[in-house]
């Protein structure tokens, strides 16, 4: 599949931000030319589903060496600029410098950084502390939202704010002098991360010495560590990545098909309704299987209580062993197509979407909040299911880059649309519903599943008392009533488990009474600052629940070895 196309399916795909010095040794560079190519050469053959983006402040230096590099290449390029482009040129002492500026940020789509708090033009517009800080800002923004950040860096530390050594010990660590920002996991900052990920480029610096060693992997942990070769865990994301991007484009006309119908001009949404779109056709899946599997399950007791109790034929082991055999098949298929688990992964990465979607339609999260929004979204879960906050992260590049839309986004909207009202459009009407209709299901599951087990009971205490009034054959027809009731009621129950009914209605019952207190503290709300405070604390509530809710269907996985 061609990258544009890919590009078209899932926008940022794996991100790749850059950071490196601007004094490199002109005897190196063609050497380094040749190891940033090799680099995303080796991503490309490792990683062909996923199409490639570069975040690049396009300086003087490593960030145009590598963006040039990713042009020949035809990777995507998004410009990140710590400050407006009128200015930035004067930053362009080398020659031809300031042109190859041009001509990259004019095949590039460009993101300018807003200016930090309490600063103005007047005060970038010259060398100094405020322009230092629009330049660590644009670090810290490719760190928090790329997948690998690629550092052309000398090894060495340095204590120049914003430079390439705090921004590698920022995208490993989580801080940076100044306390400019910092990420939201607390993994991060207690050196635990298990998702930073950068891949050091030695080099050498004007009137230094050169280069030395070979390119290698750096990751966090109790400390720095150093790998010849990507990380087992962080392939097994990026493969994770590119299983979705490869799913979305196997379904792409009836995805496409979803997509229009919602009408939105929003990536985030559109990554949205993909992801539930996905996430639901697997639910079904799952659900067939684990229908069929407790099915065949009865049919086999029934067969093995027939053969004890009915008819003491060989036929009726034949008959087991098929149920058997059908029953293995089955669930061999939905566990090497993994469809238990693309649809939990898939529903996390939805619900992580559509709170995404809502927070930037609702001005909550932009490109003045460098850091990444959703750090502590499914930390405490699996490492591999970092592939979904790195769906997440391309997502908010992208969202980020196409302008809201007055009269469809804003905070009135949002609210309509997200919380909505009991018996209207919303959330708040679907866990409400949802939550009503479970319920009596549920009651209908344990009223059969008691009819059953009574029943049985009831027959036992005949057979008990006038076992010497029944001949034989009734006796044997009575047992095997007993058994297949008490298998019913067995299976059914299991099957119930399974599904976690009692946990889903639970869950719902909480999320109802999440949004309708939402609801009411929007409608006493005076500023719409105090608007946006409570949907962004609505959305962390249902961030971890339904991280939460992962982690529990994660535990009930198809296991067709307990037939």
């Amino acid at each position: 599949m061609s990258e544009p196309l890919l590009h078209s399916l899932l926008g940022c795909g794996l991100v790749v931000g850059v950071t490196g010095h601007r004094d490199l040794r002109e005897d190196e560079l063609p050497a380094l030319r040749d190891q940033v190519r090799d680099f995303f050469l080796g991503l490309r053959r490792d990683y062909p589903n996923l199409p490639l983006t570069l975040l690049s402040p396009l300086a003087a230096g490593a960030d145009q060496l590598v963006t040039e590099v990713a042009r020949e290449l035809q990777v995507r390029v998004v410009a990140v600029l710590p400050v407006p482009a009128t200015m930035y040129y004067a930053d362009f002492e080398e020659p031809g410098a300031k042109a190859l500026f041009d001509q990259q940020l004019a095949g590039a789509d460009v993101m300018e950084l807003p200016l930090r708090p309490a600063t103005d033009e007047q005060a970038i517009a010259r060398a100094g502390h405020a322009r230092d800080l629009q330049y660590a800002q644009a670090g810290i923004f490719a760190s928090s939202h790329c997948h690998i950040l690629l550092a052309l860096w000398d090894g060495e530390p340095s204590g120049l704010l914003g430079g390439t050594a705090q921004v590698v010990s920022f995208h490993l660590q989580g801080s940076m002098p100044e306390a400019i920002d910092r990420r939201q996991s607390a993994a991060i900052m207690l050196g635990l991360d298990e998702e930073s990920l950068v891949h050091h480029i030695p080099v050498g610096r004007r009137g230094g010495a050169p280069a030395s060693g070979a390119p290698r992997w750096l990751t966090s942990g109790s400390e720095l560590q150093r790998h010849a070769a990507m990380p087992p865990a962080f392939d097994l994301v990026f493969r994770r990545h590119a299983e979705f991007i490869a799913d979305r484009a196997r379904y792409r006309d009836d995805i496409d098909a979803a997509v229009a119908s919602e009408g939105s001009a929003c990536p985030i949404q559109r990554q949205f309704v993909a992801a539930d779109w996905l996430a639901t056709t697997y639910r079904r899946r799952v659900s067939r299987v684990l229908l069929a599997t407790y099915l065949v399950t009865g049919m086999m007791g029934f067969a093995f209580i027939a053969y004890s109790d009915l008819i003491a034929q060989d036929l009726m082991l034949y008959v087991f062993l098929a149920l058997f055999a059908v029953g293995v098949a089955i669930n061999a298929v939905a566990q090497r197509r993994e469809w238990h688990r693309k649809y939990i992964d898939y529903r996390a990465l939805a619900e992580g979407l559509r709170v995404q979607s809502f927070w930037r339609r609702a001005g909550i999260v932009d490109s003045s909040r460098p850091s990444f929004a959703h750090d502590n979204f499914l930390q405490k879960q699996d490492v591999e299911l970092g592939w979904i906050r790195n769906v997440m992260r391309g997502a908010s590049v992208d969202g980020m880059l196409v302008p809201l839309q007055p009269g469809r986004d804003g905070l009135a909207q949002v609210q309509h649309e997200w919380i909505g009202a009991p018996g209207a459009a919303g959330q708040l009407d679907y866990y409400v519903q949802t939550a009503a209709r479970r319920a009596v299901q549920h009651r209908r599951t344990e009223l059969l599943a008691s009819i059953c087990l009574w029943t049985g009971i009831g027959l036992s205490l005949l057979l008990a008392l006038f076992a010497r009034l029944l001949d034989g054959q009734l006796q044997n027809v009575m047992v095997a009533a007993m058994g297949l009731l008490s298998l019913t009621a067995a299976v059914h129950e299991a099957y119930a488990y399974k599904k976690a009914d009692k946990e889903l209605i639970k869950q719902y019952r909480f999320m109802a009474r999440i949004f309708s207190a939402a609801q009411r503290r929007l409608a006493q709300c005076r500023s719409d600052e105090e608007r946006r405070q409570v949907l962004r604390t609505l959305g962390e509530a249902a961030l971890a629940e339904h991280a939460e809710w992962t982690l529990m269907h994660r535990e009930r996985p198809l296991e067709h070895s307990r037939l």
